[in-house]
């Protein structure tokens, strides 16, 4: 007998089921309510040869089987017996046992299976009524009860039963007990049907009645019942496919045996051989038409209807085994029937049921022979599985990249160039496992090419050949600038390729091996493996959690840079020499010894002469070179190499002293003309050249011995008075001399001067402060934005705080004139909360001059901020920064927010009377102009947010509302009118009631009292006072009467609830603070984006009634409505731009519509397929995508510094 009779009950016939159209209108037949494990009575069977087959039944006519539909007599015992059959387990010890996950499962199993042989029904009673305990449900299925009842009589009073305290359920419950319980659970099933597989899986009991049971509550209301049901009934599938495998196995081998037997000659074949082999074939068929009966009736029964289920974790349990079955058995299961259900759940909407769909897929196309049946299958669903590396949760993108890159190395056409582009742009992901999985793909894409071109053309070397074609990628890609986000997607599989330094050197050592910007490329990913093998921290953006390296790879990254200073010593300074003409190749090279172990420089006398030629070749950039980027990455050079801790420091400082002396002798040569002006442009250039070399120099090495702050304050008064405004002079002149101040302070606190020196530095300190101010109204921004930038550092490090571990530097102390804090808080309203610098820079070409103007704007803010906060300026001068909070939330509101916070700690109270300063100020100014409720309104949406900053905690922030609500009141009433008309103030109060939702009740008593005897007789009947009252009013009003019981105490948590954030197609808010600056990348015109299907799950809109525990038929699958987020609190109208007085009418207008979008810190986040305010529904979506969203890649800025403004501002 072939094993062609194999696919009887194949499942390849079972697609003829037909979902009439996949949705959940289809029932389970007639007999949907009932038991349905045995229709009718079996035919006879065969009777089994073997004993150990049959299981023993005893006389008693109570045990006879049934038919599940019809009634049974009921048994004379009595009911407490129910869950023991002759004292045998319980379902509730058996319960017990999974839920610990103490006790060994063969053990319960097989102390279960003697209870069931002992008394069939029993043993079968403790088992249902043990998956009814499983399932969270306290009532019991009592002997009475099975045997008069069909299966959904059953259910429908167990549903009634059911525990309505709680909704949760033991699957339901989060943390490792659920996790335990769950394993426990589903190892019970498999050590059941293994143990049972040889003799009582064929009764034509057990497992009859299981499937019934489990079948009807698969279909219960009921979110608890039909779980369970659902996943044991999946494992119980599972464990028999098993069974089937086991049994196709022996009946092959016994066919064979058969066949060989009968084979032979007449008079050597044995008759009654042949009858056993005949009739084991036989009854091995047998059984493999009732395992697959079984199979065939739980994936009709069950699978076929929840697969699609409304609860999220009965899909993700279906397609999870699912894919077990696939492939354990693919002679059964592989066929397009069956895959066309992880095609469609490939399109669900939520990301755990899609996340194990591409993992299901990953098991099938690791098997080599699984190719040939999946063709159809990846061509038909290949553009969805491509959309999915762009899915809104990572995880899911990340196993999308694994299951393509498994697609692209089996198959034998694999992955067409265009799509393999939609893959590429990930390696610059700031999602750190994306990322890794697209350098994965791209590391097989290179390696691919390698092997398909001829060795002709390549150079010897493999890692030579790589190093080519990545520069071609990492060229044509566009992404010049972040070349450390590619070698970080990189490491982990290209680790020993990017580690070959010698290859890398060789490469740009020789005359005649790459072009122009072929090396340029290679020098940046070059930087950026040193810095990755040196440091072994990935770059800015990509970083999840503080890890902590190992020992381990402690070890490895300290080797790493021990191979790197052995290998660059010597070959640096020729590298430098070839490249010190270019100034961007070799602003990059400067950074390689930052990651030396420069100890090994006094190592040897040979390297010691290398050291020398560093130095040299340092000397002879700064030289050279007069761009702000060089002259960077040389005084970081100069700090490092002059750091004490290393013994080489005196031949640093020696070779750097000759530099700054040759430096000062030049400026010194065109002081005199400059200041008698006298100087040409020619000697104007020189002296401002040197400047800006010196002014460079002077942040890393002390320059106070070359004494020229006097020159430097000189040449700036005399510009100033002459009107003779050159910023390439005057800027570096203003740090030359701010840095003189600074080093001076820091050699006064090593070692105290005396007296007079002291004088003399309290004096400078005036002198320039009072120049710096004077460049405020300048009309040339680059000079105005060094002078604010100075004065808020220096004010700070001349500050009270900054002298009071000394005494004797009291003297020292500056504190800021009230013209000059006048001054600082007109520049920060003309100059930062002013879009009017914009107006012009809107070209694609100037947009790296956006992404700079709005790093200044946040350089200066964070400058103002921090003399608040450590107290150089009053509380009362953040009002310029707090009234701006909702108006530039997106550019500068991580600022003004932690600005907020720091306040309170210093002084709770005046920084409550701050915030209600800043909004009497909006309102006075709102006055001055045309009044409008619009105006009112935009005026309110800053105190919602100002009114969130006071957190949830309502008894700490007493003191501060009080003193707000009441400096509120007294401004309302300020200027009271003739009779009973309205004063103009009185509006004033509408804006306070914002605030009144956290006071405590006493607190509101309180105010209402001192509203009356603050506000004239008719005061109350005009409507901004009564807004205000009823505002007080509000909690007594519309609490509920049970809250009202409890008392004061408990108005503590009566605070509104931190609402969800609504993710959009744009991210979240935090997000849009730091939104892309670079969507218009030019990845757009090289690399196409893929049409994206919508995976959101649509949330109805319900009320927000208490909900109650029982799940009906209507709440299936929906999540109970949740507050949104403080930031979506006030997402009203934007507030009015108050307009300051402006001194000088500026010549560019910054455009605040195009910075909401582009953001300094912005990460590599990709489009979020989520939709707002979509209805869920009960069906998956189509296969055909119905997106027409465009995915936008936005990149990490790696122009800027990797310290956040926040951390310098507040650390």
């Amino acid at each position: 007998m072939s094993m062609g009779d194999s696919n009887l009950d194949s499942l390849e016939e079972w697609d003829g089921f037909s979902d009439s159209g996949s949705d959940y209108e289809t029932t389970m037949r007639a007999t949907k309510g009932r038991r349905q494990a045995v229709p009718g009575p079996l035919p006879p069977k065969r009777p089994r040869r073997k004993a150990a087959l049959k299981v023993p039944t005893p006389p008693d006519p109570s045990l006879q089987q049934h038919p599940r539909g019809t009634r049974r007599q009921a048994s004379p015992r009595p009911v407490k017996d129910v869950n023991k059959g002759n004292q045998g387990i319980s379902a509730e010890d058996i319960y017990d046992a999974v839920r610990s996950g103490k006790s060994a499962m063969v053990t319960v199993v097989d102390e279960w299976l003697d209870s069931y042989k002992r008394s069939r029904e029993a043993g079968l009673l403790v088992l249902i009524n043990f998956i009814v305990r499983s399932c969270g449900c306290k009532g019991v299925v009592s002997r009475e009860m099975f045997d008069s009842m069909q299966n959904a009589e059953i259910i429908s009073t167990l549903t009634r039963e059911f525990n309505e305290d709680s909704v949760n359920y033991p699957l339901s419950i989060p943390g490792p007990q659920m996790k335990r319980f769950k394993a426990g659970l589903c190892e019970f099933v498999q050590v059941l049907v293994r143990s049972c597989q040889n003799s009582i899986i064929y009764d034509e009991l057990l497992f009859p009645s299981l499937l019934a049971l489990l079948t009807g509550l698969s279909d219960s209301q009921v979110r608890a019942f039909r779980h369970t049901s659902t996943l044991l009934a999946m494992k119980l599938m599972t464990a028999l496919v098993e069974v089937a495998l086991t049994v196709s196995v022996q009946l092959q081998t016994t066919q064979r045996q058969y066949d060989m037997e009968n084979s032979k000659r007449a008079h050597d074949r044995s008759s009654d051989r042949l009858e056993e082999l005949q009739a084991t074939v036989s009854e091995l068929r047998e059984n493999r038409e009732e395992v697959f009966s079984m199979m065939n009736g739980m994936f009709r029964g069950v699978f076929v209807h929840r697969y699609r289920d409304l609860l999220p974790e009965i899909r993700v349990a279906c397609i999870e085994e699912l894919g077990m079955w696939l492939k354990n058995d693919p002679e059964d299961f592989l066929n397009d029937g069956c895959l066309k259900y992880l095609g469609w759940t490939l399109h669900d909407k939520q990301s755990p049921v899609r996340l194990q769909c591409v993992r299901a897929l990953q098991g099938l196309y690791q098997e080599k022979e699984f190719i040939g049946r999946l063709e159809l299958f990846t061509s038909r669903f290949k553009e969805r599985m491509l959309s999915m590396v762009l899915d809104k949760d990572s995880d899911v993108a990340v196993e999308a990249v694994n299951l393509l890159l498994l697609i692209q190395q089996g198959t034998e056409e694999g992955l067409r160039e265009q799509e393999c582009a939609h893959i590429y742009p990930l390696v610059y992901a700031s999602h750190k496992g994306l990322a890794s999985a697209a350098g994965s793909f791209l590391y097989n894409k290179l390696k691919g090419v390698l092997t398909s071109v001829s060795q002709e053309h390549l150079p010897k070397s493999d890692n030579a050949a790589f190093f080519q074609i990545l520069i071609s990628f990492f060229i044509q890609s566009e992404f010049h600038e972040h070349g450390e986000y590619l070698v970080d997607s990189m490491w982990g599989v290209a680790g020993s390729e990017l580690r070959d330094w010698e290859t890398m050197t060789a490469f740009l050592l020789q005359d005649a091996g790459l072009m122009y910007e072929e090396e340029g490329a290679l020098i940046d990913l070059m930087m950026c493996a040193i810095r990755q093998a040196a440091q072994a921290t990935p770059p800015v953006g990509r970083t999840q959690g503080k890890k902590s390296l190992s020992s381990k790879e402690k070890k490895v990254m300290e080797q790493d840079r021990r191979r790197i200073t052995t290998h660059f010593i010597p070959l640096l300074p020729q590298i430098l020499a070839k490249y010190s003409a270019d100034a961007g190749n070799v602003s990059l090279l400067l950074k390689a010894p930052l990651y030396f172990d420069l100890e090994m420089y006094t190592s040897t006398r040979q390297l010691e002469k290398h050291l020398d030629l560093l130095l040299c070749q340092t000397c002879d950039i700064v030289t050279k070179h007069t761009d702000a980027k060089v002259l960077e990455a040389c005084a970081h050079l100069v700090n490092t190499l002059c750091s004490d801790r290393y013994t080489f420091s005196s031949r640093s400082h020696l070779a750097f002293s000759q530099l700054l002396d040759d430096l000062c002798e030049c400026f010194n040569t065109y002081v005199s003309d400059l200041l008698q002006g006298t100087a040409d442009e020619d000697d104007i250039y020189s002296a401002a050249t040197a400047l800006k070399k010196i002014a460079a120099l002077s942040s890393a090495k002390d320059p106070t011995g070359w004494k020229l702050f006097d020159s430097c304050l000189m040449l700036l008064k005399s510009r100033l008075e002459s009107g003779e405004l050159d910023s390439e002079l005057m800027v570096p002149a203003l740090k030359c001399a701010a840095f003189h101040l600074m080093w001076a302070k820091v050699e006064a606190v090593n070692s105290i001067p005396a007296t007079a020196e002291l004088k003399r530095l309290q004096k400078e300190v005036r002198s320039f402060c009072r120049v710096c101010q004077a460049c405020l109204s300048l009309n040339e921004t680059q000079i105005r934005d060094q002078a604010f930038e100075l004065l808020c550092d220096l004010l700070l490090l001349y500050s009270t705080t900054a002298a009071r571990s000394e005494s004797a530097l009291q003297s020292l102390v500056h504190l800021p004139s009230d013209s000059l804090r006048s001054e600082m808080a007109a520049f920060v309203l003309d100059y930062i909360f002013s879009d009017a610098e914009d107006t012009e820079i809107n070209v694609e070409e100037e947009e790296e001059m956006k992404i700079a103007l709005l790093q200044r704007k946040r350089n200066q803010l964070a400058g103002y901020c921090k003399l608040v906060i450590y107290g150089v300026l009053d509380l009362t001068a953040a009002t310029v920064v707090f009234k701006h909070y909702t108006k530039y939330f997106k550019d500068f509101g991580d600022i003004i927010k932690e600005t907020i916070s720091k306040s309170k700690l210093i002084n709770s109270v005046q920084s409550a009377r701050t915030v209600c300063l800043s909004l009497q100020q909006l309102f006075s100014e709102m006055l001055t102009e045309l009044h409008s409720r619009q105006d009112l309104g935009e005026i309110r949406d800053l105190a919602k947010r100002l009114a969130m900053s006071f957190g949830i905690d309502l008894r700490s922030v007493r003191k501060p509302l009080m003193a707000l609500h009441m400096d509120g009141i007294r401004f309302a009433f300020r200027d009271p009118q003739e009779g009973e008309e309205q004063p103009p103030n009185a509006a004033f109060l509408e804006i306070l009631s914002e605030f009144s939702f956290k006071m405590l009740q006493q607190d509101r008593t309180q105010l209402a009292a001192f509203l009356k005897s603050e506000c004239p007789t008719a005061a109350p009947s005009w409507p901004p006072v009564r807004v205000y009252q009823r505002s007080l009013e509000v909690r007594s009003v519309s609490k509920p009467r049970e809250q009202e019981q409890r008392g004061d105490a408990a108005s503590i948590h009566d605070s509104p609830v931190a609402k969800r954030k609504r993710t959009t197609a744009q991210g979240s808010a935090s997000s849009t603070v730091r939104g892309s600056w670079l969507e218009s990348s030019s990845i757009h015109s090289s690399l196409h984006t893929p049409a994206l299907t919508s995976t959101a799950q649509r949330q109805p809109a319900k009320p927000t009634a208490s909900r109650k525990p029982r799940d009906t038929e209507s709440d299936i699958g929906r999540s109970p409505i949740e507050p949104l987020s403080e930031e979506e609190f006030s997402s009203g109208p934007q507030m009015r731009k108050v307009k300051p007085t402006k001194r000088h009418q500026l010549s560019s207008r910054y455009s605040g519509s195009n910075v909401d979008q582009q953001d300094l810190n912005s990460n590599l986040t990709l489009l979020s397929l989520f939709e707002n305010d979509e209805q869920e529904e009960p069906e998956i979506e189509d296969y055909e995508s119905n997106s027409d969203h465009e995915s936008t890649y936005t990149l990490p800025s790696t122009r800027h510094t990797s310290a956040s403004v926040l951390d310098e501002l507040f650390d």
